[in-house]
């Protein structure tokens, strides 16, 4: 029986308009109603999850997040820290100076400074938008070496990225846990973390092992907490790589995708049980 659902945010649980849809909504009060943990799981910050913990009443202390790509997870009333993990400012310089042999840009979220960019560029605006944060111009090569930075990453134009992350230096992938988060983002994070390191963290905080776990996503940032879930879905939408990996195909995220995974994997194995 699933007890902890953990939600992907762009591509899963929010339609093309960054919105959750009604039918979305009252599929996840339904769970919640019935006993069920949902938790969202996402590459972003929490000041960009916020305003949709709000949404679905998931702000006590009884409710947790999962953001920064699983690097920290989080009681969302008190802000207690469950698990978290940080790169340094010696790892944005190292990354910085790769970035530019590929001809790609950077960026990061920084603990002291927010998100941060080494050069002003299309892509750090559209994470800038996407996650309301300000963004400041910053010389990596003039890191503190102690800085802690959530994650990094490399971004530029699809057809760049690819080449970049072709050419890209094979002992990076054995320092830091390495994942695509959109056509446009590359990422790099602490070795130790990852989605799937969230949840099973999470997981542990509430006694549940990973039969009781349903994941949901579509893209390669999704691909650890797949791997580790009981029920792993996919999206309609989703990467092949992650739909080749799933228990259970979703429709879209424009055809409410989401609920229809809760309705059918969740809200009816309960009314079974319950009649």
């Amino acid at each position: 029986m699933i007890k902890l659902i953990a939600l992907d945010m762009d591509g899963t649980l929010l339609n093309d308009e960054k919105k959750i849809t009604p039918r979305t909504h009252q599929a996840i009060q339904d769970a919640k109603q019935a006993g069920v943990k949902v938790v969202l799981a996402s590459g972003r910050p929490l000041q960009g999850l916020s305003a949709y913990l709000e949404q679905l009443e998931l702000t006590s202390d009884q409710d947790f997040v999962i953001s920064y790509n699983g690097s920290l997870v989080q009681r969302v009333g008190s802000g207690e820290i469950i698990h978290k993990t940080t790169l340094l400012g010696s790892d944005g310089t190292h990354l910085a100076k790769i970035a530019k042999q590929l001809g790609v840009f950077v960026h990061a979220f920084s603990a002291q400074h927010g998100l941060i960019t080494q050069h002003h560029n299309p892509w750090t605006d559209i994470e800038s938008s996407i996650n309301g944060m300000e963004v400041s111009e910053v010389d990596f090569a003039n890191l503190e070496a102690n800085d802690a930075l959530t994650k990094i990453m490399f971004v530029a134009e699809e057809s760049v990225l690819d080449k970049a992350i072709a050419n890209l230096p094979a002992e990076l992938r054995e320092q830091y846990t390495v994942v695509r988060s959109a056509p446009f983002f590359l990422e790099f994070l602490h070795i130790n973390s990852n989605k799937g390191v969230g949840v099973e963290q999470l997981a542990k905080i509430l006694g549940l092992d990973a039969s009781q776990v349903m994941c949901a996503g579509d893209a390669d940032n999704d691909r650890h907490m797949l791997q580790y879930a009981g029920l792993a879905v996919a999206m309609g939408n989703a990467d092949e790589e992650i739909k080749a990996m799933a228990n259970y195909i979703a429709p879209t995220n424009l055809e409410d995708g989401v609920a229809v995974a809760i309705e059918e994997n969740v809200l009816a194995a309960l009314s079974t049980v319950a009649n």
